[in-house]
């Protein structure tokens, strides 16, 4: 049976946002987070403030969506590393999480966030008040960790996601080494848990 078909008032909706989103992304090529303002944001995407403030509510709002959306782009790598691997689940982890870091390290929202210059604004999105991002990566990760290696029940997949994700956000913030390295930790760490799950 086929989808029903998004209604337009919805796909309007989102297409104004994700246009939005990815005006803010455009400016953070070139400037840091504090210094655009919503006007600017709403300028670029072709549209009024009044229209951006309508669609996402607030600064702190708007804020919030483009975190949870960056961490949809991060996932994608992420997922792609896993299903690489699954005959190697060590190895799948390591990769897994060097992906991460890799997109991790080209993102100006990641790079405004560690250079502390955006850090007042963002920083508690993925720390003090991240349950958002962690519940919506730890659910994405978990899905997919479930559907490569179907011998593990949910409670585990869920349990591994949430710990690769915690890991993931405290290494994105706070960087201790080169990302390879950082990698290879994560899988000598929780690989053996994975391949004692799938035995």
């Amino acid at each position: 049976m086929a989808d029903a078909p998004v209604p337009y008032p919805v796909a309007a909706r989102e297409l104004l946002r994700s246009t939005l989103l990815d005006a803010m992304r455009e400016e953070l090529s070139t400037r840091e987070w504090a210094s655009v303002t919503m006007a600017e944001v709403a300028r670029a995407a072709g549209v009024s403030r009044q229209t951006l403030y309508k669609a996402f509510g607030s600064r702190q709002e708007f804020a919030q969506a483009y975190v949870l959306r960056e961490v949809d782009c991060f996932l994608e790598p992420v997922e792609a590393a896993v299903r690489a691997h699954l005959d190697e689940p060590a190895r799948a982890l390591s990769a897994a999480f060097n992906a991460f870091l890799a997109a991790a390290d080209d993102d100006p929202l990641v790079r405004g966030i560690v250079s502390g210059e955006s850090g007042s604004e963002l920083l508690p999105l993925v720390t003090t008040q991240g349950k958002p991002v962690l519940e919506h990566a730890t659910e994405r990760l978990a899905a997919f960790l479930g559907e490569g290696w179907p011998a593990m029940a949910p409670e585990q997949a869920q349990l591994l996601a949430e710990c690769v994700v915690r890991l993931a956000i405290s290494h994105a913030a706070l960087p201790s080494g080169p990302a390879g390295m950082t990698a290879d930790s994560v899988a000598t760490l929780l690989g053996p848990y994975l391949e004692g799950v799938l035995a």
